[in-house]
């Protein structure tokens, strides 16, 4: 059997190790917080950015964000079908509800105008996800926003190294929301960041990751309101401190893979990939092929082929909507038909050309069983 091609895992080197080790060795008592805070401060100047704190997910520092936002039951939120449950769930958990909306054919994020077309008296945001590495119209985004007085949350768990016309992905919104998952460009093995540039809300946010104790509270132990448990720890940041003194070349490396992959599959008929817009930076996270209708391709036979050929691809996200404990939005046309005729490729720091050849065989064939006029 031909060795597993897997479609991601973390690029840790030395510097990682030696980071770790020294938190795991030194990293108590007066030293508990020091790589946290020093991640803070690398991801804040990275990001352009003012105030940032580091979460244990990415799901945590959108909990919190929306609710220093005072999102409450009753409340509903906009936000794309075509998404993890991660953004949705906080939405969830503080009693509102999640309004689906249909996404872009190219880009698979957001569509503007179905976001506007949603809002009602009710709606106190809109997420911004930034699908796969793809960018949402920001510039669209935030008119909307301002023109109905709504916020825009930016979901950047997937778009480390993507740029808006100049501005990092996480930093345009209200707030921002960074996932460090294992299998993301910059990891911490679990781990996110709030990140913001508005006071304010930073305060809420930081008194709520504290168990609701202020930091200007002289009291020992006094909290002074309920709050939540979504810190990072030490050791994590220890980890997410090498990789940010190694961002530029995670994210180079995963936009040459993804350069690899436009190059090896250009000109195939039927295909479509993940979008650069003139003006914008895509940091690649994850290579996607999304095949046209007309081709007949399928999903379950993308799935079939690639497990023949022992390589791991990963479907493309489910639309919320479909999901049992969600009320279905037939509306939602690209989100209900792209996931059934698209493919997330494999794309770690460390594969190899032929492993990227044998990737592109699969979907070669594909291409050679149809031609589109």
């Amino acid at each position: 059997m031909k060795p597993r091609i897997h479609y991601t895992k973390p690029s840790i080197t030395e510097l990682e190790i030696r980071y770790a080790s020294d938190a795991a060795a030194n990293g108590w008592g007066d030293q508990c917080y020091a790589y946290i805070h020093r991640f803070e401060e690398l991801f804040k100047e990275h990001l352009g950015v003012n105030y940032a704190i580091a979460t244990s997910s990415c799901t945590g520092a959108l909990h919190m964000g929306m609710a220093a936002l005072g999102i409450s039951p009753g409340d509903e939120v906009i936000m794309a079908d075509t998404n993890w449950i991660a953004t949705a769930s906080p939405i969830v958990h503080l009693g509102a509800k999640p309004v689906f909306v249909d996404i872009l054919p190219d880009s698979w994020c957001i569509d503007p105008e179905k976001a506007e077309a949603a809002i009602t008296p009710r709606t106190k945001a809109i997420v911004a996800v930034h699908l796969y590495g793809n960018l949402c119209d920001m510039d669209r985004l935030l008119a909307i926003g301002e023109k109905y007085g709504i916020p825009i949350i930016e979901d950047a768990a997937e778009a480390i190294g993507s740029v808006w016309h100049g501005k990092r992905a996480g930093s345009m919104g209200k707030f921002g929301a960074f996932s460090f998952h294992g299998t993301k460009t910059l990891t911490t093995g679990e781990g996110g960041m709030f990140v913001s540039n508005d006071a304010e809300l930073f305060e809420r946010v930081l008194t709520l990751s504290n168990h609701g104790r202020a930091r200007d509270q002289k009291k020992q132990f006094w909290p002074d309101e309920v709050g939540f448990k979504y810190k990072m720890s030490n050791l994590q940041a220890a980890i997410g401190c090498a990789q940010m003194e190694r961002i530029e070349e995670l994210i180079g490396r995963k936009r040459e893979i993804l350069a690899i992959y436009r190059e090896r599959l250009c000109g195939l008929d039927g295909i479509s990939m993940n979008p650069e817009p003139a003006g914008t930076v895509n940091g690649a996270w994850m290579p996607t092929v999304v095949f046209a209708p007309e081709t007949g391709i399928s999903r379950e036979k993308l799935q079939g082929a690639f497990a023949a050929e022992n390589a791991d691809a990963r479907v493309f996200f489910w639309p919320l909507s479909s999901l049992a404990m969600f009320e279905s939005v037939t509306e939602n046309i690209h989100a209900l038909n792209i996931p059934a005729r698209a493919i997330n490729l494999p794309s770690y720091h460390d594969i190899k050309i032929t492993e990227i050849d044998r990737v592109c065989d699969v979907l070669k064939k594909f291409a050679s069983s149809y031609h589109v006029d």
